[in-house]
């Protein structure tokens, strides 16, 4: 193993640590884990220091020495890179304090990305730390797609835009969709389905994104496992003034007390069909709304795309829930999409066609894997 190349790749949550030790040539992935519930009460990992710590023992338990395995970098995924942050970026005191600077655009997900990064080079500091972006794929959004009809001087000032984000599964899933149809991705226009706890869609022309749910932060767009996707802006003011909500707290409800967990209690897809299947109304409302606003973004970036190839399902729910994938696109034959049930139903870990032989537009399920990608534009950096 010393005789091959490996990365270790960092993804900071706000109370969570993923970790995967990959080798970006081949692709293998050598060890993988999650330290959860960082910072909780009841938890024994106090901070993120402690969390990385507990990840090295985890790996150290599964025979890996990061000392001696190859390690040429520590990619860290970054959620936000603003404006000015785009490339695969070596990590340094100043580009440290830019993120930093930048945790208010992202203030659930940066600063403990900044507070793993600090550890990681303090605990590895021989070798290269590279930030990779989530908002970089997204960066040369048309203007159209990219500019909020608000007042102009201000949104400039502020940096108020649409940054979109899991960018990186983005990417990478696009180009596995155009690998598998032996088609180059120039000439391919898709529609990307990331379905996970964050969910987000992409409309791809060419290789080249058209538009994105997600916006200014991660909070807008799909329904999602905590956080409201699309709201009227008003309702911000209206708790404001009538329930005398706090900002902060409104922001904490948005992103913490909605999506399928507000409307349902419960946002593991697999225990809201379980629910539904037990006649739980709050389960099926939380799953119609859910479904009705994927099916509406769908038929959205059709037409923005106005001629589309393939769309793809990819993450947690995306490639393993036939029943989302479903009703997704139940009722678009006319629209050019037309899933075949066996096809979709069969279990598989693998890319796939699961739409019919004679459905115009292409329906894949394509697996993400963020970690590689991550690792290698680190070594395409190095």
């Amino acid at each position: 193993m010393t005789s091959k190349r490996a990365v270790l790749v960092l993804n900071s949550g706000s109370s969570s640590l993923k970790f995967q030790l990959v080798e970006p040539d081949s692709g293998v992935s050598l060890a993988i884990g999650n330290v959860e519930r960082i910072g909780e009460a009841a938890s024994s990992v106090a901070n993120h220091d402690s969390a990385l710590r507990r990840a090295f023992e985890m790996l150290t338990d599964d025979g890996i020495d990061l000392y001696n395995c190859g390690l040429v970098a520590v990619g860290h995924r970054i959620v936000h890179g603003g404006n000015d942050f785009h490339l695969p970026t070596l990590l340094d005191e100043a580009v440290i304090g830019e993120l930093e600077r930048l945790s208010a655009l992202a203030p659930l997900h940066n600063p403990p990305a900044v507070r793993c990064i600090k550890v990681a080079r303090a605990l590895l500091p021989d070798v290269a730390h590279v930030a990779v972006f989530d908002t970089a794929f997204f960066r040369d959004l048309p203007p159209a797609a990219a500019t909020y009809a608000i007042d102009r001087q201000l949104a400039d000032t502020w940096g108020i835009r649409r940054y979109g984000f899991h960018g990186i599964s983005h990417l990478y899933v696009s180009g596995q969709a155009a690998a598998f149809l032996h088609k180059p991705l120039v000439g391919l226009n898709q529609i990307v389905l990331h379905l996970g706890n964050g969910a987000s869609a992409s409309a791809i022309a060419g290789g080249r994104p058209v538009e994105t749910s997600m916006g200014l932060t991660p909070l807008e767009g799909l329904v999602m496992g905590t956080r409201s996707g699309d709201v009227d802006p008003g309702v911000i003011g209206y708790l404001w003034r009538t329930a005398k909500l706090s900002v902060d707290e409104i922001e904490r409800m948005l992103n913490h007390r909605s999506g399928v967990l507000g409307l349902a209690g419960e946002r593991d897809f697999r225990r809201l069909h379980a629910m539904i299947e037990a006649g739980d109304s709050s389960a099926q409302l939380a799953y119609d709304v859910f479904i009705h606003r994927l099916r509406k973004y769908i038929g959205a970036y059709l037409a923005v795309l106005g001629h589309t190839d393939a769309v793809s399902f990819t993450a947690g729910i995306g490639e393993h829930d036939a029943t989302v994938r479903r009703d997704a696109l139940a009722g678009m034959t006319e629209l050019g999409l037309e899933l075949d049930e066996q096809r979709n139903t069969a279990p598989s870990n693998r890319a796939r066609r699961i739409s019919t032989d004679g459905s115009r537009i292409t329906v894949l399920v394509v697996p993400t894997n963020e970690e590689l990608a991550i690792a290698r534009d680190c070594v395409s950096l190095l």
